[in-house]
This record gives structure tokens, C-alpha cells and sequence, in this order.
């Protein structure tokens, strides 16, 4: 049977509570502005593809239908984000109120990404990220939710 010690050192343990501290981190940040990191990444989304539909929305930031459609009702309901009928599709756009609220978070939310990986030296910075997207590039048949990014 496996000990409390080996549990600890599982890398899906540690990636569990890393997120923990990475949502702790930018809540921290930008929490008197009312934004969580799934907000925060629906505001950047919506703002880089004005007119995206809440199918690519979600893929471009591997959310399922329901955690999509929960995030944008609170963006909808503090107007911020607006959805605008084209044809039969609804699609999304910043309100100004978005906008605004998006450029205020910005700096935080960059402050935020530093502070979490400030226990870290540069090149372990830079090896953490291509670690971590070569297991989510490697493991991404396993995910419930499609993750397909928008192109530069």
C-alpha cells in the first residue's frame, strides 16, 4: 500500500496543489477586482478574437460546456462581456466595461505569474514550461475537454 510519503511525491499530488497555489496567487492579485483565473482568461480571449463563438471559446481554453457557460453568465451578468447575435450564431465581445476591467488586470495578473514562479531560476522557468507542455501535448487524448488554441 502506498504511504502519505509517496502520495506527496505523485506528480498528479503535486500538480493539484500547485494549482491551488497558482489560483491563490492571481486571486491574491486581482481579487478586489472580482476576477478569477477562468474570468481572466475568458476576458484575454474574447478580447484577441472579438466575434468568437462560446464553442471555440471553450476549446481555445479547454473548458467544458458547463464551466463555459457558468464563467461567461458572471462576465455577462457584471457587463463585461456581451453576446451580439450574427446570423443564427451568438457571438462574444468585450463591453467597454470589460475592456477596462481587462487592463486594469493585466499588470496584477503578470505580477501574479512572476510571483509564482519566482522560487525558480530562469532556466528552471523555462524547463518547467516545456515539461509541463510536453506532458500536456503529450497526454491530451486523455483530457474530457478539447483544448484546440487559437492560431498567432
Amino acid at each position: 500500500t502506498m504511504t502519505p510519503h509517496e502520495l506527496y511525491q505523485r506528480p498528479g499530488f503535486l500538480l493539484r496543489r500547485m494549482y491551488q497555489i497558482a489560483a491563490a496567487v492571481f486571486e491574491n492579485a486581482c481579487g478586489d477586482l472580482g476576477l478569477t483565473t477562468a474570468q481572466y482568461g475568458v476576458l484575454i480571449i474574447v478580447h484577441s478574437e472579438p466575434g468568437i463563438d462560446q464553442t471555440r471559446l471553450a476549446r481555445a481554453l479547454a473548458f467544458d460546456k458547463v464551466t463555459v457557460m457558468r464563467v461567461l453568465r458572471g462576465l455577462e451578468e457584471r457587463g463585461l462581456v456581451q453576446r451580439v447575435a450574427s446570423g443564427r450564431q451568438k457571438t462574444l465581445a468585450l463591453t467597454d466595461a470589460g475592456l477596462a476591467l481587462l487592463t486594469q488586470a493585466r499588470e496584477r495578473a503578470e505580477a501574479a505569474s512572476r510571483r509564482l514562479m519566482s522560487p525558480l531560476d530562469s532556466a528552471d522557468q523555462a524547463q518547467l514550461v516545456r515539461l509541463l507542455q510536453t506532458l500536456v501535448n503529450g497526454l491530451a487524448h486523455e483530457a474530457r475537454a478539447p483544448f484546440v488554441p487559437l492560431e498567432r
